[in-house]
Order: structure tokens, then C-alpha cells, then sequence
């Protein structure tokens, strides 16, 4: 029963990176410059799960955020000629890059996210009625 605890509390582990990572998206919506102030828009990032067989047993396996990646996307081209930032020469003179981040696309994903976070946090409430169960019928 150990292990159907250690699944579900790999898999809340690796719901909450993936929260993190949406949250950090959304955060960063309007960014148009990297950590060293380089005209750089913020890339989207996305987390990549993998089975964790180190976790579970009889053929059950947990789950492990393999790597949390950026997207490599064109960013979204807005004319702003006024804006600081607004590129000062080329095809996109005028132009400011935004990270190129759907608000409705995150939003789904953090529902989805949240609700696997409380399927876990379900399925970890189940195992322990189990466990107790169990307890009570071997006193």
C-alpha cells in the first residue's frame, strides 16, 4: 500500500512543477527582454513527465518531470513605435516582440493540472481508508 502512496505523491510532485511552469508563463506574458536585458522575448515553458519505475511496485510506476523545456516560437509582432524596447531598424521596425503565450491555452492546462493534482490527492485519501481498514481488521 506504501507504494500506491509514493505513485500519487510523484505524480502531485510533478503537477506542481507543471503549475510552476504555467504560472511562470503567465507571469511573463509581457516580458520582451531575457535575465541579462537582451530584446529577447520570454519563451513559453512546458514540462515533459516519464515514468519513474524507481517509484511503485508490481509492475506500477510513478511519474518524474523528465525536463522542463521552452518553446521555440516566433514571438507575437506588435507596432508600438513609442515603446522602449520597439525594434529600432529591419523588417520589424516599430514593432515590440511579446512571448508568444495564450492566456486561454495556460488556463486550460492549469485546470487540467489541478485537477490530476486532486485526482492524487483522491486516490492517496482512498489508500489510506485502505490502509486503516486494513489495520482494524488484522486488531
Amino acid at each position: 500500500m506504501l507504494s500506491a502512496m509514493d505513485i500519487s505523491t510523484s505524480g502531485l510532485v510533478a503537477q506542481r512543477m507543471r503549475m510552476n511552469a504555467i504560472a511562470g508563463n503567465l507571469a511573463n506574458m509581457s516580458t520582451t527582454r531575457n535575465e541579462y536585458g537582451e530584446l529577447e522575448p520570454y519563451q513559453r515553458r512546458f514540462t515533459i513527465f516519464e515514468t519513474d519505475d524507481a517509484v511503485g511496485s508490481n509492475g506500477a510506476a510513478g511519474v518524474a518531470v523528465a525536463s522542463v523545456q521552452s518553446e521555440q516560437s516566433e514571438p507575437l509582432w506588435r507596432y508600438e513605435p513609442d515603446h522602449p524596447d520597439a525594434m529600432k531598424e529591419g523588417p520589424h521596425e516599430g514593432y515590440v516582440a511579446y512571448p508568444n503565450i495564450k492566456m486561454m491555452t495556460e488556463f486550460t492546462d492549469a485546470i487540467e493540472a489541478a485537477r490530476s493534482y486532486e485526482a492524487n490527492l483522491g486516490a492517496m485519501e482512498i489508500t489510506k481508508n485502505l490502509e486503516q481498514q486494513t489495520l482494524r481488521i488484522l486488531a
